[in-house]
């Protein structure tokens, strides 16, 4: 697939052959048994590297695995309340808010409003801002409570608050 009549070729053990003619280049790659690959497409002339390209792929492969077994995916988890969500429910739900900023995960806490309940927008605010004193020792608040149209919410992460000296 390589198409220039010249290709620098560096060696399997790393050793530098010089520019050589592209089909000298395949011939010792043939020789020590292994693929002629365009490393450097770019350069002039290109740059080229014997090597076994079944193995370069596998411990490519490899190492993108690692790298997705080291990476952590934080989900968010959504709770939702309604402005008439009684003491024990409340309590209930927090219960649940607090195993899931425990595994790790952040918390939506949504406090939907349905008709006039609106009207009642600053004793939710109220509600949800109590919800985050009571998670303080499990929960940062990352995103205030805020309306949007019907629905009001937060965004809780875990970790601790610090503490302001």
């Amino acid at each position: 697939m390589i198409r220039v009549p010249e290709v620098r070729v560096i060696a399997d053990d790393g050793e530098q052959l010089g520019i050589i003619p592209f089909e000298q280049a395949i011939a010792i790659a043939e020789e020590r048994g292994l693929d002629l690959v365009e490393v450097g497409a770019t350069a002039v002339p290109p740059v080229c590297k014997i090597m076994d390209y079944g193995k370069y792929k596998y411990i490519q492969s490899k190492r993108q695995q690692e790298a997705r077994k080291k990476q952590t995916v934080v989900e968010v988890k959504e709770i939702k309340f309604r402005p008439k969500t009684e003491e024990h429910d409340l309590q209930t739900k927090m219960a649940q808010i607090r195993k899931f900023l425990d595994e790790g995960d952040k918390v939506k806490v949504t406090m939907r409003f349905r008709g006039r309940e609106v009207m009642y927008a600053n004793a939710a605010m109220e509600k949800l801002v109590g919800v985050s004193k009571a998670l303080g020792d499990a929960a940062v608040v990352e995103l205030e409570p805020k309306m949007e149209g019907r629905i009001m919410f937060m965004v809780l992460t875990p970790g601790k608050k610090k503490s302001a000296k």
